[in-house]
């Protein structure tokens, strides 16, 4: 019998085959830097394996505790609904812990500023670039507000401003937010994607 918890690493899932592809890389990495802990990954739709799939191979395999981590950013309709329910219908021999979401945290935003780095932007463009924080959004009203709120406190580091967008579900879109910065008058705009892994939902 297996006593150490899994850890699942449960991704929504993408026709686009660079969600997976993207999920995956990121999971060797985590089994890479910790080869003591047996991760495994499950896909919420379009992917496989199957979250419940993952589950019952678990179960057959004699593990008794299943740590869940949610592979997303804000706790909207799948942290709060999808996961939980695919949860329960797991087999009943299964311990399982649900963690929270990977954000906000400071770490996300700091991952942010590196790639806009890595896009060309330097130091000393910060305070007269505005930024579109571009998640991919969602019907969920507090996934939302987390959005402002993170736009809200990453301002304060030093840009001209920073503007919250979302790809579909919400509102303003990407390119009404990059019209807003212009408006204000910042010399440069950059588009930093809140999104873990590219791919249509």
């Amino acid at each position: 019998m297996i006593h150490q918890p899994v850890l699942l690493v449960i991704a929504h899932g993408s026709r686009d085959a660079r969600h997976a592809a993207t999920v995956h890389a990121l999971v060797r990495r985590v089994r890479a830097a910790r080869p003591d802990l047996r991760v495994e990954t499950g896909f919420l739709d379009f992917n496989v394996p199957s979250v419940p799939g993952v589950l019952e191979s678990l179960a057959a395999d004699g593990v008794r505790d299943v740590v869940a981590l949610p592979l997303l950013l804000t706790r909207a309709f799948h942290a709060k609904a999808d996961i939980p329910a695919v949860l329960r219908a797991a087999p009943a021999r299964l311990r399982i812990r649900q963690a929270d979401v990977l954000g906000p945290s400071p770490l996300l935003t700091a991952a942010l500023e590196r790639r806009l780095r890595e896009a060309g932007l330097s130091p000393a463009d910060k305070s007269s670039t505005g930024v579109v924080l571009a998640s991919a959004g969602s019907s969920d009203p507090e996934a939302i507000a987390v959005i402002a709120d993170i736009a809200r406190e990453w301002r304060h580091t030093g840009w001209c401003a920073v503007r919250p967008a979302f790809a579909s579900a919400s509102l303003p879109r990407t390119e009404d937010a990059v019209r807003e910065l212009r408006a204000l008058g910042c010399a440069k705009v950059a588009v930093a994607p809140y999104v873990l892994a590219p791919g249509f939902l």
